[in-house]
């Protein structure tokens, strides 16, 4: 018997300046479902979960403890796997994000770009176009490196 315990979800959990218009900004770029939020006494908002289809993430106004991306705080690179890269980039920019990478055929078999929401959080938008293996995105990947790209 393992005396590891399972992982049974991972989800990443954003601190912002402003959570309810990071909130407001997820439903538009992504069509996402508020499923949850609490507050402190002053309003501030400690937790708020997100869905967006099988996906899930929670935001939370930034404090002394979780500061904002800019303000001390760390963002992740957040990778979304999707079915119309250009589509989601488009909800993204539409919605206020920046193009940090636009969308463009990648050597590596992908569709994919990334952007960064307005509060300082990217977004690596991905979509699959070939099924390649391991070798094979190592080839091109190295390929892509050779020549500078």
């Amino acid at each position: 018997m393992s005396d590891r315990s399972p992982i049974m979800s991972l989800y990443p959990r954003l601190a912002v300046r402003g959570a309810d218009a990071a909130i407001a900004f997820y439903v538009q770029a992504f069509g996402a479902e508020l499923v949850e939020r609490y507050t402190a006494p002053d309003g501030t908002v400690v937790h708020a979960m997100l869905r967006a289809g099988p996906v899930r993430w929670a935001v939370k106004d930034a404090d002394e403890y979780d500061p904002a991306p800019g303000e001390g705080g760390h963002s992740a690179i957040l990778a979304l796997d999707v079915t119309d890269a250009h589509a989601v980039a488009g909800r993204l920019e539409a919605a206020g994000a920046t193009v940090r990478f636009p969308v463009a055929v990648q050597p590596y078999g992908e569709r994919s770009g990334r952007l960064t929401d307005p509060f300082g959080h990217q977004w690596m938008v991905s979509q699959q176009l070939e099924d390649l293996t391991p070798d094979e995105v190592q080839a091109r990947t190295d390929a892509m490196f050779a020549e500078g790209t």
